[in-house]
């Protein structure tokens, strides 16, 4: 059986600190390239930070054709494995929490969330299309975290052939419902992959901040819905592991 080795980044959070977020995917990259990694995701929001307020979601927001953003693609020009990235994005004045694909410095492709919980509809576009990537005869789609709730997020990417679901998450919530949740964000999970048969892998900021704190999980989660490998929680690290994907 042919497997693909994958890598999830649980990373520090950065807010309005694009040079910071970038330089901190360049050195996890490498890491990932050292280790013969073909895919590489980061969290939702990883580029920016997740802001759900809308002046600050504007004023960082990057369009895709923009100098910033092509700036950011020249620095990963030189990168093997293919590059999951979550960002705010902006297109003719809309807002969209979006994870961008990327290989060897060229943008590949694009999922916009979803579903978008109660604090990010009067910032956020809704996301319409569910697109399926390959990667090493690895076919992968994404959900961005609140996505995996429901569903039919998952049962779209499985019904396009795909055989992983990519989680970019971003769970930096007040102190106490951080303590309470940090066991169970998994559990939604489970559900979808046993649903659907498919593998997960999912990506999470960890740190402190004004009352609020981000365990994780950073994990991968295998078709019957076990947890296969996880980082340790409230710790930055890189997740490596090998995925089956046909013979």
């Amino acid at each position: 059986m042919k497997t693909v080795r994958i890598a999830a980044a649980q990373t520090p959070e950065f807010r309005g600190q694009i040079e910071a977020a970038t330089q901190h995917a360049i050195d996890a990259v490498a890491q990932a390239e050292e280790n013969n990694t073909s895919l590489i995701c980061f969290p939702e929001c990883f580029l920016q930070g997740y802001l759900t307020d809308e002046l600050s979601a504007r004023r960082v927001a990057v369009d895709l054709r923009s100098d910033v953003f092509c700036s950011v693609l020249r620095r990963l020009s030189k990168t093997r494995p293919m590059i999951v990235l979550g960002l705010i994005e902006i297109e003719d004045g809309r807002i969209f929490n979006t994870a961008v694909v990327v290989k060897r410095g060229v943008l590949v492709g694009r999922y916009r969330k979803q579903h978008l919980l109660d604090g990010e509809r009067a910032v956020f576009d809704v996301g319409n299309d569910t697109p399926v990537f390959e990667v090493d005869g690895l076919r992968f789609g994404i959900n961005v975290c609140y996505d995996t709730n429901f569903p039919e997020a998952a049962r779209k990417v499985a019904v396009l052939g795909a055989s992983l679901i990519v989680c970019c998450a971003n769970n930096m919530m007040p102190r106490q419902k951080a303590e309470a949740f940090k066991d169970l964000h998994n559990a939604v999970r489970v559900d979808r992959c046993r649903e659907t048969g498919l593998w997960l892998v999912s990506s999470d900021v960890t740190g402190e901040r004004d009352g609020r704190a981000a365990w994780g999980p950073t994990a991968i989660l295998n078709p019957e819905g076990q947890v296969v490998a996880q980082l340790s929680l409230g710790e930055p690290g890189l997740l490596l592991f090998d995925i089956p994907c046909g013979e």
